[in-house]
This record gives structure tokens, C-alpha cells and sequence, in this order.
């Protein structure tokens, strides 16, 4: 009776480790969902194509998006070819009056900048796009860009590489 009982216990955690082993389940609480062979990532220069040109938004762009990636996955930064690579241009860098009030004045001033991304998942290329993001901030019409121009920019970029992880990693 109790080599079955011992044997019945043996079997039942035989079988109980094969389910748990086999039902795995990949949960993350970034909301990125990337397929275990992806271990590294690429974002190659992004230039300024823009008509009005903030010498260093490419730089912090490309910094943002990296960032992002970095601190939002467990993947690692390599300088080329990287299993995921998001390249692209910096499309648009413009002010525009928003909320026109009596006498044609604007309220407010709306800072837009966008980006056209192309992503290569170069382990599952049925996973590849390229898609344009558009991130926006308005500020008070009485106000210079110059004047806000350092605090707006990192704020659209939030914005920008947000979209740009839920599009590519999130799949959102």
C-alpha cells in the first residue's frame, strides 16, 4: 500500500511539473511583449528634415527612444544591426497658432513635432513598419518659443517614443 501511495505521489508531481513547465505565460508589467530570441536593439541617427530646425532635437530624440527601450525592456543597446532597429527623420518642428480668440489673436501657441520611424524586427520581418508619430504641446500665445522651447521638447518626446514602443514592442 505504500510503495502505491509513493509511487501515486511521484506521478502526480511528474505530471503537475510537465503542466506548469508547459503552460508558461510571459507577462510584463511595461506592456512589452517581446519574442525571447529579441535580445538587442539598434537606433541608428534620426536627422532633422524639418523646415524650422532645433539643432538639438535629434540628439535628445535619439537619447528619449533609447532611453525608453533601455529602461522599459530587457534588451541591450548595440551601435548596428541589432535584432530590433528603428531608424528614420525628424519631419516636422513647428509653431502654430491654436484657439483664435476676437481680433484674430491665438490664445495659445501649439509646439508640434513629428518623426517618420522605420522599424525592422529582423527576427520576425512580418513584424516590420514604418509609420509617422506626431507629438504636440500647446503653450500661452504670450510666451516665446524660446522661452518654453526647454521644457516642451522633452514632453513631446515622452510622447513621441511612448507611441513609438507601444507601435514596435507593445504592439499596442
Amino acid at each position: 500500500m505504500k510503495i502505491r501511495n509513493i509511487t501515486l505521489i511521484f506521478f502526480l508531481i511528474i505530471v503537475v511539473t510537465v503542466l506548469l513547465n508547459a503552460c508558461k505565460v510571459n507577462y510584463s508589467f511595461t506592456g512589452a511583449s517581446i519574442a525571447p530570441t529579441v535580445k538587442t536593439f539598434t537606433v541608428y541617427d534620426f536627422p532633422n528634415r524639418a523646415k524650422l530646425v532645433n539643432p538639438n532635437l535629434s540628439q535628445l530624440f535619439i537619447e528619449g527612444l533609447q532611453d525608453k527601450l533601455t529602461r522599459q525592456t530587457s534588451l541591450n543597446l548595440i551601435t548596428e544591426d541589432g535584432d530590433l532597429e528603428f531608424s528614420g527623420q525628424l519631419t516636422e518642428y513647428d509653431v502654430r497658432p491654436m484657439n483664435i480668440q476676437q481680433g484674430d489673436l491665438a490664445a495659445l501657441n501649439r509646439l508640434t513635432i513629428s518623426v517618420k520611424v522605420k522599424y525592422v524586427n529582423n527576427k520576425d520581418h512580418t513584424q516590420d513598419w514604418e509609420k509617422s508619430f506626431t507629438g504636440y504641446e500647446d503653450f500661452e500665445s504670450n510666451q516665446s518659443l524660446s522661452d518654453v522651447e526647454d521644457s516642451l521638447v522633452p514632453e513631446i518626446i515622452v510622447k513621441l517614443t511612448d507611441d513609438i514602443f507601444n507601435a514596435s514592442v507593445a504592439n499596442w
